[in-house]
């Protein structure tokens, strides 16, 4: 047990070394200990409390004076304790779910290592996988040979913006020094399901929000591409640019995939930026049984992929791919010359800094690179085929159980499946107004138990007209389908009574 050390004590201080060494000793073990209750169906998802109770029922003011480092683990201990266990096999919330030992132990492993991504200099073998692996994904998109560009950025959400700046550069690379003001108005597209990213890339990047046009979907969430088509030709009437057109493989609700190669075809004819933004489903590109629903995918000019969603790889991991190689370097390079000096011994094509907006950058490679040697493509392939089954297994399980009710018509097509649940209370109303005020409330009070007993957890949402529904989705490889059995009785459990 350490004792009453400060962090003085750690290294470098002189002599440190042995309680350093036990200090970490201890951290490993609440560590190990946290990993294990993740993987224990038997312990909470989670331990809920209120903002306020945790901010009144613990110390976590800042002091001036340090404390013992036998504080500190105490404080590690609590931290963990009132964590949301996403790697728990009964944990259904977000995209990113899972916990894999092989990704934990290559993040250890580049915090240990605290370095940098700009320059081949200091992060000379991160820079390398980097470089390789990037290559590859551009190859599982079909461009020929992996060629193009790339980079790692910290979601999707940047991934985005990466795609929406090199799209402006490429029709107008004068607004890199003249700014907008000396470029005609841009209009880009997306689809009404498609994520708020965009948008938030348009008012970041001075288009503005106005600046982006919402494509209508059909039922399943699809881009109707006849819709896609008359906007464009709208825009350019009105005298403005069509530019980029954001195609999802994998809405974040409803799992749809837009049809790419029509949104292809219509990109190719009007000249304009095609961009996938498959942060959700790019991992289908690891399986030969599902790969098919992004046919079109590499013929665009550019490709979000977010291994850290279905791939389970540890937040954060997201891919911008670009067809065009070159294209980053010129859209965001600033030739500082104090990272980037022009005569170094080295090729400077792999000092990556100046390609991305970023100075520093994190090193999230590693962690992708590990998992690909450890796994193969085949061991990937078989950890996305078996959530894609799981997710069939539940729609097959609910879509004729009696006070269950699908919001979409048909098999998943990706492992979102989205229902309402209906308690007897409502069960056999008319599907009228009063029936969708009461239906309104009922998956927040189902997750407000859910959280409160801590026994799993699955995300809400309305979308248009369609009132609060369960939005099931499962990327996480330690989830079976006895988990899924236990997600529907306890819906059923805790919303017997509303």
């Amino acid at each position: 047990m350490v004792s009453d050390n400060s962090c003085g004590d750690l290294l470098p201080a002189c002599n440190g070394e042995g309680v350093t060494i036990t200090f970490l000793e201890q951290v490993l073990d609440i560590l190990l200990e946290y990993i294990l209750k993740t993987f224990d169906r038997s312990t909470k998802v989670i331990d809920f409390h209120y903002p306020d109770e945790l901010l009144e029922g613990f110390n976590w003011m800042l002091d001036e004076q340090p404390n013992t480092l036998e504080d500190l683990l105490v404080t590690c201990r609590t931290t963990l304790k009132y964590a949301v266990k996403t790697g728990h096999p009964r944990y259904f919330n977000q995209l990113s779910t899972g916990l894999d030992m092989v990704g934990l132990a290559a993040d250890w492993l580049t915090s240990t290592a605290n370095t940098n991504m700009f320059t081949y200099e200091i992060a000379p073998v991160f820079v390398l996988l980097e470089y390789i692996t990037l290559k590859k994904m551009r190859e599982m998109i079909g461009w020929p040979g992996g060629c193009g560009d790339g980079i790692f950025s910290p979601g999707g959400a940047i991934s985005n913006m990466y795609a929406l700046l090199i799209a402006r550069y490429k029709l107008f690379p004068e607004v890199k020094e003249k700014g907008m003001a000396a470029i005609p108005k841009l209009i880009a597209f997306t689809s009404e399901h498609s994520h708020f990213s965009i948008k938030k890339a348009a008012a970041a990047l001075g288009i503005g929000t106005d600046g982006v046009v919402l494509i209508k979907c059909d039922v399943r969430g699809k881009i109707i591409p006849a819709d896609l088509e008359r906007r464009i030709l709208e825009a350019k009437q009105k005298g403005f640019v069509p530019f980029f057109v954001n195609a999802t493989a994998g809405t974040t609700v409803y799992g749809a995939f837009d049809p790419l190669v029509a949104i292809a075809d219509i990109c190719n004819k009007y000249k304009v930026w095609m961009h996938v933004d498959a942060a959700w489903g790019g991992g289908l590109l690891m399986s030969r049984k599902h790969r098919w629903k992004l046919n079109g995918a590499e013929r665009g000019n550019s490709v979000t992929w977010n291994p850290h969603k279905m791939m389970g790889v540890p937040l954060q991991c997201s891919a911008l791919l670009v067809r065009e190689e070159g294209l980053l370097q010129n859209c965001n390079q600033m030739n500082a010359c104090y990272l980037f000096q022009p005569d170094k011994q080295y090729d400077l094509s792999y000092d990556t800094g100046d390609k991305a907006l970023q100075c520093g950058r994190h090193v999230d490679i590693f962690k992708l690179w590990l998992m690909w040697r450890a796994k193969g493509t085949m061991g990937f392939e078989a950890q996305i085929d078996k959530c894609l089954d799981l997710s069939d297994y539940l729609y097959n399980k609910i879509r004729n159980r009696e006070g269950f009710e699908m919001v979409l018509d048909g098999k998943p097509q990706h492992t979102n499946v989205c229902f309402w649940y209906l308690p007897h209370s409502i069960r056999h109303l008319p599907d009228n107004e009063e029936r969708r005020s009461l239906l309104l409330k009922v998956a927040p009070q189902i997750k407000t138990r859910m959280m409160s007993f801590g026994t799993t957890m699955v995300s809400y949402q309305p979308q248009g007209d369609k009132v609060n529904f369960f939005r099931m989705v499962i990327s996480n490889p330690a989830a079976t389908q006895e988990d899924i059995d236990f997600l529907i009785e306890e819906i059923e459990r805790l919303g017997q009574d509303l």
